[in-house]
């Protein structure tokens, strides 16, 4: 017979063994800036991927549409954005099955993900995302955000990750309700600039999704045009107490 010390260890290691979840972060997605437009959401986010303190990736999505009148975007752990979109994925599917004329709006999902994100906190098995959900439904604009842990609200310009930081000021300054396509996109490409200055973990590679009563549009990856001769880059610790 086994004893109590073999059994506890046995125990204990298939307890170890059986962990299948996100106990940290791996590789993470930085800043996602939306705003309400006119006619719609603008939502922009860049393509880079940190293993760590490593830029590892630079071509990873992170705006997926969501059925016909939602955007998502992520900042956090990229796999468990993917795990999150399996969710909406099947939400959407057993949605259409029903064929009744009706299909899921941008409130519904947002309410959807809190339910989701708050679920698996208190699991103590959280996904490590910070979401922003926009869309727009009879004429309606909706914009909202969801933390790995459930906090949730609504707002007319939202950024995650450093952005809440950097990019918050700017669409508290420039932002209003009657902005047009034009004015949004200058304005988040303004946002997304500063971060790619101020953020390591960004990356010169953008995305800028536009969601209207017609439908999604996702733009193709580019560049912003950047500036790096200012004397405040030349010699970032000058002056600095304690720098070299």
């Amino acid at each position: 017979m086994e004893s109590n010390s073999e059994t506890k260890q046995h125990t204990l290691l298939s307890s170890e063994s059986g962990i299948q979840r996100t106990q940290y972060p791996y590789v993470t997605g930085s800043s996602v800036v939306a705003l309400k437009y006119k006619d719609g959401i603008l939502m922009a986010a860049d393509m880079g991927g940190s293993y760590g303190s490593t830029l590892r990736y630079k071509s990873l999505e992170r705006i997926k549409p969501v059925g016909k009148h939602s955007i998502i975007g992520a900042s956090g752990e990229i796999s468990d954005f993917q795990e999150i979109m399996r969710y909406l994925d099947d939400q959407v599917l057993n949605d259409n099955m029903w064929d009744d004329g009706n299909s899921l709006g941008p409130k519904e999902i947002h309410s959807y993900l809190t339910r989701v994100m708050y679920n698996r906190r208190n699991k103590f098995d959280p996904l490590w995302n910070t979401l922003i959900l926009g869309g727009v439904k009879k004429g309606q604009k909706f914009l909202g955000m969801v933390t790995m842990i459930g906090v949730n609200f609504e707002e007319n310009h939202i950024a995650t990750g450093f952005g809440n930081h950097m990019a918050q000021p700017l669409l508290r300054a420039e932002w209003h309700e009657n902005l047009t396509f034009e004015e949004g996109v200058t304005l988040l490409e303004k946002c997304m600039r500063v971060l790619l200055y101020r953020d390591r973990s960004a990356v010169n590679k953008f995305q800028i999704a536009k969601i209207t009563e017609e439908g999604v549009t996702v733009s193709q990856p580019y560049a912003l045009k950047t500036f790096w001769g200012f004397k405040a880059f030349e010699n970032p610790t000058a002056g600095a107490e304690g720098s070299w």
